[in-house]
């Protein structure tokens, strides 16, 4: 990228437009370390604010070969042939050499890679805790300025993702595999309480089917003894097969009625405003931790610290009160 900032106010026009060239462009300056870079992102964004907001937004988490591509990738063509425009925020576990994305979502969800009402954005976690974008919720906010009017953000589905996620978007979709009876003694409560819907997958014919529909009665009987997330809404445990798409359409009614449910009772208008909130913080450490890695003489003193921890000279309290002196807290 040259040393020169864009034309932001060319970038602007031509994202509003539907621009995808533009969005990308205005979702790497995103991603950007440079300050400059990051200072334009956000004009860029409080200008374009006013069109952002009316997407659907549903986070989607499982654990690994649970088949959340090969259902993305149906659900959203199912959702582009009904006439949306549908963003896939893909966060990838970054390879912790270089920061990248090492998985490649583009060649996971075929069908969308190719569909020109789809954006699938794989996105680097850059070591943020969960495996969350830091600049996911920015990049969410360009797609919805540049007209997409449902985003589906997906998870890697372990660590601390699933709550990160879910404080990102408006519906949190869990996948699980059949065969309850093993998995559902390693499910984490917290993730069932975050649960807006639980979907079993593979529930391919016969077998898969059967087996399918039995971990379903099961993990239905275990939501009943939690709370949901909210008054307003019964989380729902229905089965489907990304595979063949089956179960697709019912999944995105229950979507659709939970949309309309709680913005009736103003809880989806309230829900984005504390995430509003979290995000503020969330820029705040960001900005601290830049404090502590965009400084030559802070980055020296910092590793000292680390060293004198690790020998044994100081204590961890010492080193941290070592390094917080050095921005002043």
């Amino acid at each position: 990228m040259s040393a020169t900032l864009p034309d932001m106010d060319q970038i602007r026009e031509r994202l509003l437009a539907g621009d995808r060239a533009a969005l990308a462009r205005a979702i790497t300056l995103a991603e950007s370390r440079r300050a400059d870079h990051r200072a334009a992102v956000r004009d860029l964004i409080d200008a374009v604010l006013p069109q952002t907001g009316r997407a659907i937004r549903v986070g989607i988490t499982g654990v690994p070969g649970v088949g959340k591509s090969t259902t993305i990738d149906a659900l959203g063509s199912l959702l582009t042939q009904a006439g949306h425009k549908v963003a896939v925020l893909a966060v990838d576990p970054s390879s912790t050499r270089t920061g990248g994305s090492i998985l490649g979502d583009k060649t996971r969800m075929a069908r969308l890679a190719i569909d020109r009402n789809a954006f699938i954005r794989p996105s680097p976690s850059s070591g943020t805790l969960g495996g969350v974008a830091a600049k996911t919720r920015e990049t969410m906010l360009l797609c919805e300025a540049a007209g997409f009017d449902v985003i589906l953000v997906e998870t890697v589905g372990v660590g601390q993702s699933e709550t990160a996620v879910a404080d990102l978007t408006d519906f949190f979709l869990v996948l699980m595999l059949p065969g309850a009876g093993d998995e559902l003694q390693g499910i984490k409560k917290g993730i069932l309480e975050l649960a807006d819907m639980i979907a079993v997958n593979k529930a391919d014919d016969g077998e898969g089917e059967r087996r399918a529909n039995a971990a379903a009665s099961e993990y239905r009987a275990a939501l009943h003894i939690l709370t949901p997330p909210s008054a307003t809404w019964t989380p729902p445990v229905v089965t489907i097969s990304g595979l063949h798409g089956k179960g697709l359409d019912a999944l995105w009614s229950r979507i659709e009625d939970h949309r309309g449910k709680l913005t009736a009772t103003g809880e989806i208008a309230s829900k984005r405003r504390e995430q509003d909130v979290k995000w503020m913080w969330a820029l705040v450490h960001e900005r601290l931790h830049q404090r502590l890695v965009g400084s030559a003489e802070v980055r020296k003193a910092t590793a000292e610290a680390e060293r004198a921890v690790a020998g044994g000279e100081h204590s961890p309290a010492a080193g941290a009160d070592a390094i917080a002196a050095l921005i002043g807290l």
